[in-house]
């Protein structure tokens, strides 16, 4: 079965080429034009990902993914957001809203079709992991790909889950910035360090046991990036 791909712009030309190369690449794709129509669709269709434009008419790309990731429908839907602003503040609010990914314009259509495949890689179980990981009160079941605090269940992006398992696999280990870019994207990814901050915000957010106190589970190594407290530090 294809899977469906959401593409949300307003410009006709930009819709076409992404149709059309992504139908090229085996994928059925849906359209959009302005933010509440994306939103119907995503509730209605259940797209595999969702590629959308910050610069929307009736509601822009950040509030659409906003309210994409705050309805159960559509949490866990993977966005890559496409946008013509190239200042960095604008790629980090949408990351840290949830977009897993994003393109900038003038792009070119192959990357995109490499990027959409990329991140549906990662959710897909690309590495189909058969464990569960026990982090004091956090259990994360990597084959379910379902995250846990205690009997809760804690939404998390397919980006931010990716991140996670890739920290708490290995306790204790220090992963630079570059690294962590690497194994997410797993192609020659074209970023800035600063796109595995958001994450990292985002996902202290949802799994510290004090989101607002120092964190306890992922930790900033000065110097080098993050890794994973030992079992010592969060069983205390």
């Amino acid at each position: 079965m294809k899977r469906t791909i959401l593409v949300v712009d307003d410009e006709p030309g930009i819709v076409k080429i992404a149709h059309d190369y992504l139908e090229r690449a085996g994928f059925h794709v849906i359209s959009a034009g302005d933010g509440p129509s994306a939103l119907r669709l995503a509730r209605q269709e259940h797209p595999s990902l969702i590629v959308l434009d910050l610069m929307l008419p009736g509601m822009d790309g950040l509030d659409v993914t906003r309210a994409l990731r705050q309805d159960p429908l559509t949490a866990g839907v993977p966005i890559i957001m496409l946008t013509a602003r190239v200042e960095e503040t604008d790629r980090l609010i949408g990351l840290e809203l949830g977009a897993d990914d994003y393109i900038t314009k003038p792009f070119s259509p192959r990357e995109l079709v490499a990027r959409v495949r990329a991140v549906l890689r990662r959710i897909e179980g690309h590495l189909q992991p058969t464990k569960v990981i026990q982090a004091g009160r956090l259990t994360i079941d990597l084959e379910r790909r379902i995250v846990r605090r205690d009997n809760e269940i804690i939404e998390l992006t397919a980006t931010e889950f990716e991140l996670l398992t890739i920290l708490a696999s290995a306790p204790g280990r220090p992963f630079t910035r570059a690294q962590l870019l690497d194994r997410i994207y797993n192609t020659n990814y074209i970023g800035f360090d600063r796109t595995i901050d958001a994450h990292i915000k985002n996902l202290r957010r949802k799994i510290e046991p004090d989101p607002n106190g120092p964190p306890r589970l992922i930790l900033t190594v000065y110097g080098v990036g993050y890794k994973f407290a030992e079992p010592d530090a969060y069983n205390q």
